[in-house]
């Protein structure tokens, strides 16, 4: 079996790793896995080589010298730990991390979550405003009729929203 990284010498080094179920394997030969420092294991990021074979590089296309001016993490001491030293850091290394985590993740933005009762609640807050604009303008245009059918949704969903 031929190394996945350089793909031209014979695999000696089998890793496996298990994500979410998913079990994924990287086949490495002698050379490629003193490189990704696979017996030194706080040089080695499975993670950066499992999703893009190396995906820390995108570190690299930030000047050498670059310090966080907070805690004074540099580029050298994320690819050795694999995280970053503050919240700073982020705003320091933003160029690399962007290509990095867009790799690692879905995006670079974070939606996150919220309870269902809030989500509704917030639904129904957004509907709510939405309705009373659409009133406010059916009454400025003197669309009586229209003001009236949205003043009755409007009173439903208001009521909706204090139960």
């Amino acid at each position: 079996m031929l190394c996945d990284v350089c793909k031209d010498k014979e695999a000696t080094v089998y890793l496996t790793q298990i994500l979410e179920g998913k079990m994924q394997k990287v086949n490495l030969c002698e050379s490629c896995s003193k490189e990704k420092g696979v017996t030194d294991p706080t040089g080695f990021a499975l993670a950066d080589l499992l999703l893009g074979l190396g995906a820390a590089q995108e570190m690299d296309k930030g000047s050498d010298s670059q310090r966080c001016p907070v805690c004074g993490f540099t580029q050298v001491d994320f690819k050795k730990t694999g995280r970053l030293g503050c919240s700073a850091c982020y705003d320091t290394f933003s160029d690399g991390l962007a290509a990095l985590l867009k790799t690692m993740h879905k995006g670079t933005l974070h939606a996150g979550k919220s309870p269902e009762r809030f989500r509704e609640q917030r639904r129904l807050d957004v509907e709510i405003q939405t309705l009373r604009e659409s009133l406010a303008d059916a009454i400025s245009m003197e669309m009586y009729e229209k003001a009236a059918d949205l003043r009755d949704q409007l009173r439903k969903l208001e009521s909706e929203a204090q139960a």
